[in-house]
């Protein structure tokens, strides 16, 4: 079962310009940041914590990862929209059953979470990301 928006992830050419940024707009909003890297997708990863949810930032670390591809053709910005759910493996298995396509099997993401990502072909061109708890 989806239970919230966990984040909105913005692609960036660099971290560390655009956390500066976004904590200014934000300005006292800010409860707290936190940074780290997932060597697995190719990305260095900050969210910016406001409230219960996150603003997330990828910066690609490798010319090859998704990121960097994403960037190259699009540009900087909106990335995915992700979603919490109580249990990734039985809302992938869900979501797929209702015609969605699914891009990965859950698979270990930043903040030691499991992530699964819906084909933007098949959910009107968003890339959706579905978050779990590992169990």
């Amino acid at each position: 079962m989806l239970k919230r928006i966990d984040h909105v992830a913005i692609a960036v050419k660099n971290l560390d310009e655009s956390l500066a940024l976004f904590k200014t707009l934000i300005a006292d909003g800010v409860a707290k940041v936190t940074i780290e890297d997932v060597p697995a997708q190719k990305v260095r990863v900050a969210f910016i914590h406001i409230g219960d949810t996150k603003i997330e930032f990828l910066e690609a670390t490798s010319p090859d990862s998704t990121v960097a591809k994403f960037i190259e053709k699009r540009g900087e910005g909106l990335h995915h929209l992700a979603l919490e759910t109580t249990d990734i493996h039985e809302e992938v298995k869900a979501v797929a059953s209702r015609g969605f396509g699914i891009l990965n099997e859950p698979r270990l993401g930043a903040e030691d979470k499991l992530v699964s990502f819906i084909d933007p072909k098949t959910a009107n061109r968003v890339l959706v990301e579905l978050v779990g708890e590992k169990k």
